[in-house]
């Protein structure tokens, strides 16, 4: 008889846990995963995905308004209820599709808060169950300051399940999901003011990817105020008050706090059985995702790691061929490409020419700002930027980025070349396919 309920008992089915979950039940483990909440995680529900299709039905204001220079005379109106509720459709659709997986998969699905109790056991809404291995893969939640006012502070989950669109936004923050959702709403007609207490933008990217896309948010209407903090949020009734520490009294109908998330560990009962935890409560793992409690392990987000869905997965992965399969699969961390589907999108891939100048003796670096082709006939105004960083030792291409249309396809495939080694003289030595912005790449001198 089976010492264990499980070989493995996953809490969280997000991305990291439910790749976990299936692939280590497909190599022939007894697999268990409990969830309390939707199937999918923040990618599935309040992330990614519908974030993205949000971001497809906000850029048809932009679309439509460039048919005008192709002799096109359109008429049009928008339906945020129509969109929202298309959104949900789909998600509920995704939702399906994960617990269709694990069920295929031979994977035990329990709805409910699971908490450890012991080493080698999970109760989850009072049942025991025990497992030789525990994996936790309960994401992350949105952090909100502590200021007076807290409680009337919204986070991004907020926008997915708006009943109607505000006519006044603050969102505080200036990272992917403050820049995606603010230019979301901007392009839909919100009057969208972002506050962030940095110098610029997108802390950690490219500093010329950084102003450019600033410039570009501003042009399209969005008011960025930098180096500013929000001291106070009051509601007045009709709406909210935020007082700035410059002194300002910004008056706003949807307060949105996306200063960055944290992991999400309330509940789990980590600290009475051991798990060490790190500065911001993320599990702290081994190359393995192995915990101080050898039992115990963590993927993804709660371990304050790299933040992305397929980090996520990849981690997933790397758990259940090490512990269950043959070995032999490792997570790469470096190199990893990035995208901020703000409008104008952002990609990258490496380093930025900052951390190149940092890591190498001599950098060469490539840029170059253009107009797109589709935009020439088109009123609006907007621009698009490439940029490659060369190690001029070797040639080799550490840093590709873009902002601009198609920037995270485009990124996509330079990545493939990065990983392979590919140098400037590859870059050049390749045709482009003209005309398109992808070329840029192939034609920097």
């Amino acid at each position: 008889m089976a010492e264990y309920d499980y070989d493995l008992f996953v809490v969280g089915a997000g991305s990291g846990g439910v790749r976990a979950a299936r692939v280590a039940s497909e190599l022939g483990a007894r697999v268990g995963i409990a969830e309390m909440a939707r199937m999918g995680g923040t990618c599935v529900n309040v992330g990614c995905i519908p974030k993205k299709l949000f971001v497809y039905g906000s850029h048809f204001s932009y679309d439509l308004e460039d048919t005008r220079g192709y002799g096109w005379s359109t008429q049009s109106s928008f339906d945020w209820a129509t969109l929202r509720a298309n959104k949900d459709r789909e998600i509920a659709r995704l939702n399906g599709i994960y617990e269709s997986l694990l069920e295929s998969a031979g994977v035990e699905l329990l709805k409910g808060q699971a908490r450890l109790v012991a080493p080698h056991t999970v109760e989850v809404d009072g049942t025991l169950r025990s497992a030789e291995r525990i994996l936790i893969a309960t994401g992350g939640r949105a952090i909100v300051p502590d200021i007076p006012g807290r409680e009337r502070a919204l986070t991004s989950d907020a926008v997915f399940s708006l009943e109607e669109l505000p006519e006044r936004m603050m969102v505080v923050g200036a990272g992917y999901i403050a820049l995606e959702l603010g230019s979301v709403l901007c392009a839909l007609g919100v009057n969208v003011t972002l506050v962030h207490r940095g110098e610029e933008i997108l802390r950690g990217f490219d500093h010329d990817l950084r102003c450019h896309l600033h410039n570009e948010l501003e042009a399209k209407g969005m008011r960025i105020l930098l180096e500013t903090r929000v001291e106070e949020l009051r509601d007045t009734g009709s709406g909210f008050e935020a007082r700035l520490d410059n002194g300002e009294v910004l008056e706003t109908d949807f307060p949105i706090f996306a200063i960055g998330r944290e992991p999400r560990i309330e509940g789990l009962g980590l600290e009475d059985i051991g798990v060490e935890l790190g500065r911001r409560g993320g599990i702290v793992v081994d190359d393995d995702f192995t915990s101080s409690v050898p039992s115990i392990h963590a993927v993804g987000d709660v371990t304050d790691h790299v933040q992305l869905t397929p980090v996520a997965l990849a981690e997933g992965m790397h758990f259940a061929h090490h512990f269950y399969g043959e070995g032999g699969h490792r997570v790469d961390y470096t190199g990893i490409p990035t995208a901020v589907f703000c409008q104008p999108e952002l990609a990258t891939v490496g380093l930025t020419e900052a951390a190149a100048w940092h890591r190498c003796q001599d950098v060469r670096v490539y840029k170059s700002v253009f107009t797109p082709l589709k935009l020439t006939l088109s009123d609006r105004q907007e621009h698009s930027i490439v940029k490659l960083v060369v190690d001029a030792s070797n040639d080799r291409v550490i840093g590709c980025h873009m902002a601009g249309h198609g920037a995270a396809e485009i990124i996509q495939g330079l990545a493939v070349a990065m990983k392979a080694g590919a140098t400037k003289a590859h870059f050049d030595a390749t045709i482009g396919i003209h005309p398109t912005s992808a070329e840029e790449f192939v034609t920097l001198r």
